[in-house]
């Protein structure tokens, strides 16, 4: 039967349970659900025009794409599509598809400059090569198994340095948001990007489904937030770090490498067994944290670039 391509549904469970089916499939080292399918396309700022996409074949959901502007970039008319499909539903026209739509639909929104994420495997490179785009950084996944494998000891808390949670933030989360948005800004991306609406981030970010505020750690000297990491959680034994940062005024003491610790180790203690993050392949520090933490690369994937005449 034909693959069409058509805006996802977020109110119809069918195609939100579908969108996160092919995205554990084909790219399980970031959490998805149904819930945080649903809450991106309804709670990201109207700016960011995003555009989920399915294609869908037999009423069966085999390919998606996340299509948006970068709003919240100093730079003008960028656009990011992520497109995704189904393992083992490939070679049938899903992914070119997705690629033509959500290219037309950012030319009209005014994008002139397109990034894409793609795995490290030549299919997938050949796949965006064809197409235009060409190779920009590349970052790692990693994946630690915290069910069989196991953790360095916990560090000493500094005299000066207090363990808290993102939970002990809930009446007034605005310092993890000051500490989020100067973090960002020295984030390694093709693509530079800003925090600066608070409304938006507590929208988009602080009610996020998968957010673990028990588990989010935060390093504070004097009663301020100075390093962190942020945790998401699937509701099972599975844990994805969605960000680790340290104040510029307070590096080099290792406190990101404290909060990540505790972390893992209280979400052991808890029931979860696998947990995933993230590292730009030139961001040595995080990687060395996470290899002293047990974390093994798992993937690589490619960000690839296009110009628009």
């Amino acid at each position: 039967m034909t693959v069409i391509v058509r805006d996802l549904r977020p109110d119809v469970p069918a195609d939100t349970e579908g969108f996160a089916r092919v995205r554990a499939l084909a790219l399980p080292y970031i959490l998805f659900t149904p819930e945080s399918v649903r809450h991106t396309a309804t709670r990201i700022h109207p700016d960011a025009r995003y555009r989920p996409l399915v294609a869908v074949q037999d009423g069966e959901v085999i390919g998606t794409a996340q299509v948006h502007l970068v709003h919240d970039s100093p730079d003008p008319g960028q656009g990011c599509l992520n497109v995704y499909v189904r393992p083992d539903r490939t070679r049938r026209g899903a992914g070119r598809l997705l690629v033509r739509a959500a290219e037309e639909y950012l030319t009209a929104q005014g994008a002139t400059k397109l990034f894409a994420w793609a795995l490290d495997e030549p299919a997938n490179r050949a796949f965006a090569e064809r197409r235009g785009y060409t190779q920009g950084r590349s970052g790692h996944f990693l994946r630690l198994d915290l069910a069989n494998g196991t953790l360095p000891p916990l560090l000493d808390v500094p005299p000066d340095v207090e363990l808290r949670t993102a939970a002990d933030f809930a009446a007034d989360p605005r310092p993890l948001f000051e500490l989020d948005a100067e973090t960002m800004l020295d984030e390694p991306s093709d693509v530079t990007s800003e925090f600066t609406d608070y409304d938006a981030w507590i929208a988009e970010n602080w009610r996020h489904p998968l957010l673990d505020r028990d588990l989010t750690t935060v390093a504070c000297v004097g009663g301020r937030p100075a390093a962190f990491t942020v945790v998401y959680t699937d509701g099972g034994a599975r844990y994805s770090t969605a960000m680790t940062g340290t104040a510029r005024a307070h590096r080099g003491r290792g406190l990101a490498k404290l909060a990540k610790v505790h972390s893992l180790h209280r979400a052991r203690a808890a029931g979860v067994t696998e947990a995933f993050t993230g590292n730009d392949t030139g961001n040595d520090p995080m990687i060395a944290i996470n290899k002293w933490l047990g974390y093994e690369i798992c993937a690589t994937e490619v960000r690839y670039v296009r110009e628009l005449g």
